[in-house]
């Protein structure tokens, strides 16, 4: 037997899963991870402290599922779109106001470089068309471009500049190659040209790169799941208690495994589908909403368009939020009610949110009833602004209809108004993309939040498409792990890998009539907020 093992690097967790040739998941281990946060949108992490959550991860799994380190046969890897700085001897190079240099990694989510963000986009350069017109500060060039202006040392000290999950491969293997997911949606690679494009880098203040051939942020760039180096290297699998020499595919960003793990499955019926009419939406501590198609789509607000960087030939767009289940778990604290939630919850051993759709589900059991439970409080949940189709960072929520009740039903009926507005949000990018041309019918969810049944139906009714959910409870995982079989040689190919390792389960369709109705009234309500949002932020602007 040949085990693949996929492991996958979120916000605030390190995780490895170990999956058979066809696709099933033998076991599971997880660590947590350190975060740092400080005043001004400063969020960071430590290489170090992430290797040693994978290294236990991996030794727990391997222990739990019982099998030898001889039939493990390539291990994949996805991380979020984090920045990692290493310096000559392989040490970290701190990122941090603090100067520890353990703090060594500016997490996706800092926003430290907004105002970079402002500049870059104020040159229009053309490399911007491929970020949706507008660059994002959770990509990595503005975050250069601040460590250039505000810490030059550890932008000089540093030999090296990784994403992530390139970095975790760099770490197993010795290879510095990169891959083209992770430069192509967050470095502005062109993969359709295979090249960096020197004027850009040259206009935004980072000259420098361009000087040195782009030797730190790499001038290898290979597609996801390219056995990398010769393996693991001799340390590295000591380390995990693996072989050395165990193919390493090229990575990918964390969204984008998940998208490899869900979209292009076999149906119900275990027929093929088609992953161009799929929109894979990855619901975590933010959201991903990823589609391809077979020529580009320029869809201002909206990621890419990226070639080949999730599914080989085709061009990636990637819309979503920058708070997801974050945005819940803040909307609920803000609830006099969220302590009482809070215990009773733990009393009943449940979850939060677990436990807050029971309460929903005692106040409503068809699609129409749920829909009039929210039907007069509306959540427009971007606390931290609108990645897409917006492009706005500096949106911010907007809650209407409250009243003063302060009980748990009405905390139910928040956090399902909170739902609510994260369905609209993707029926926003989908709308975006159908003007463009995206032809789309299957919503393809995974991810924390999309495990339960309450948000698949309000997202089909959201929406108007319908809900599927991967067969596999960890898709991310099972993306990851993919790449690692392709570094094998075990498929031809990731779609040869996708058609026999990857399985959709249950649907959930629109209930439409009634429900339909109170949804697309929302909506307009929803966009209505936003607009109101940003008048207000105008006119205050102008004000000071």
């Amino acid at each position: 037997m040949s085990y693949f093992i996929g492991i996958d690097v979120g916000t605030g967790s390190a995780r490895a899963g170990i999956f058979d040739a066809t696709g099933v998941l033998k076991a599971s281990a997880k660590r947590e991870i350190t975060l740092w946060h400080e005043p001004g949108d400063v969020v960071e992490q430590s290489s170090e402290n992430i290797w040693q959550a994978i290294v236990a991860s991996v030794r727990e799994a391997m222990a739990t599922a019982a099998i030898p380190a001889d039939q493990v046969a390539g291990i994949g890897v996805d991380a979020t779109c984090s920045l990692v700085l290493i310096g000559a001897d392989d040490q970290p190079v701190t990122v941090s106001p603090s100067g520890n240099p353990d703090r060594n990694i500016i997490v996706w989510m800092d926003h430290r470089a907004t105002d970079q963000t402002r500049r870059i986009n104020a040159t229009h350069h053309p490399v911007l068309a491929y970020v949706g017109s507008v660059i994002s500060p959770e990509m990595e060039t503005p975050k250069l471009l601040w460590l250039s202006e505000n810490k030059p040392e550890s932008f000089a000290a540093a030999k090296h500049f990784f994403d992530l999950s390139d970095w975790l491969t760099y770490r197993a293997t010795g290879s510095l190659a990169r891959s083209v997911c992770t430069v192509t949606c967050k470095w502005t690679y062109l993969a359709h040209e295979k090249r960096w494009d020197e004027s850009y880098f040259r206009q935004i203040g980072l000259g420098q790169l361009a000087d040195e051939g782009f030797a730190r942020i790499g001038k290898e760039v290979v597609d996801p799941g390219t056995p990398l180096g010769q393996g693991l290297t001799a340390r590295a699998a000591e380390e995990l208690g693996l072989q050395p020499g165990t193919p390493v595919g090229a990575a990918m960003i964390d969204a984008h495994a998940g998208g490899v793990g869900s979209v292009g499955a076999r149906d119900t019926s275990n027929q093929p589908t088609d992953a161009k009419r799929q929109m894979a939406y990855i619901f975590g501590t933010s959201a991903c909403a990823m589609t391809t198609t077979v020529e580009p789509r320029f869809v201002p607000g909206v990621w890419g368009p990226y070639f080949s960087a999730m599914l080989p030939g085709l061009w990636l767009n990637e819309g979503g939020q920058s708070a997801a289940g974050a945005a819940i778990d803040h909307l609920a604290k803000l609830h006099p009610a969220y302590p009482q939630a809070v215990a009773s919850a733990k009393a009943e051993g449940k979850s939060l949110l677990g436990y807050l759709e029971a309460r929903v589900a005692a106040l409503a059991t068809t699609p129409e009833a749920i829909a009039r439970l929210a039907a007069t409080l509306q959540v427009v949940p971007e606390f931290l602004g609108n990645r897409s189709p917006n492009a706005d960072p500096e949106a911010r929520a907007v809650i209407a209809g409250l009243d003063m009740d302060e009980d748990l039903d009405s905390l139910a009926r928040l956090y399902l108004a909170g739902i609510c507005g994260l369905g609209y949000g993707a029926r926003q990018i989908v709308d975006a993309l159908a003007k463009q041309g995206a032809e789309l019918d299957t919503i393809v969810v995974s991810g924390g939040a999309g495990q339960s049944p309450l948000v698949r139906q309000v997202m089909a009714d959201a929406t108007g498409l319908a809900i599927a959910v991967p067969e596999s409870a960890e898709p991310v995982l099972l993306g990851a792990a993919i790449l690692g079989a392709v570094a094998a040689g075990a498929f031809a190919g990731t779609v040869a890998a996708i058609d026999e390792m990857s399985r959709l389960g249950s649907v959930y369709r629109p209930a439409g009539g009634t429900t339909a109705g109170i949804h697309d009234a929302k909506y307009r309500v929803f966009l209505a907020l936003q607009d109101a949002d940003r008048q207000a932020r105008e006119l205050v602007a102008s004000a000071l």
